[in-house]
């Protein structure tokens, strides 16, 4: 995709395309990647018979090292009276303004979905977001108040009974916006790992 649409590419602020987790990352602000994406979930709705559509840790999402390229940084400076943005990517305001660009997608996003079907549920499963926030720039306590989403499961994905209750615990401002939408994302399986069943039915409780 980033060979057919370079301009799409997520840059650090070095000019650097941001590969994280393994991925190389499209700019989830530019308008025609975002585009790009909304058709795909369009297309699914269209010709599947779905209940509906989950974003997980990476729809919405951008990582926070990233927004230097020149569609962000132009539409940045036209905004704020011509000024570059902050060369710290964990800059306060300059992570809020790009959070903000990802919930606008995502809104955007919803009323696209819910035009299709009202029925069709969106279902979203960032990282917590005491951790998602400041590492993919995922405000995933305010799409749950303004009620975005019709399922928020946040990634939860401990593996040990008192990492998870930390987790559990520091999740509650979230949980506590819009609790009937709420639901925890526990880590059943990954690669060679699998949970016990007293962990599990331990995290159930």
């Amino acid at each position: 995709i980033l060979q057919k649409y370079p301009h799409w590419a997520l840059k650090d602020n070095n000019g650097n395309l941001v590969v994280k987790n393994g991925f190389d990352w499209m700019s989830a602000i530019h308008p025609e990647a975002q585009a790009y994406m909304t058709s795909l979930i369009l297309e699914v709705i269209d010709n599947y018979d779905v209940d509906g559509i989950q974003g997980d840790d990476r729809l919405p999402a951008m990582p926070v090292e990233g927004g230097y390229e020149s569609y962000t940084t132009d539409l940045y400076k036209a905004e704020h009276d011509g000024a570059e943005p902050p060369s710290s990517n964990t800059h306060t305001s300059w992570k809020k303004w790009r959070a903000d660009k990802l919930t606008a997608y995502l809104s955007a996003l919803r009323d696209s979905i819910k035009s299709q079907d009202e029925h069709l549920i969106l279902s979203s499963s960032p990282t917590p977001f005491y951790w998602g926030y400041d590492a993919y720039l995922q405000d995933s306590k305010t799409w749950a108040r303004e009620g975005l989403v019709d399922n928020l499961i946040p990634q939860l994905y401990q593996r040990n009974s008192s990492d998870f209750k930390y987790a559990l615990n520091a999740i509650g401002p979230v949980r506590t916006q819009n609790p009937d939408i709420f639901f925890s994302g526990l880590l059943a399986k990954l690669g060679s790992y699998v949970v016990s069943t007293e962990f599990l039915a331990e995290m159930i409780d």
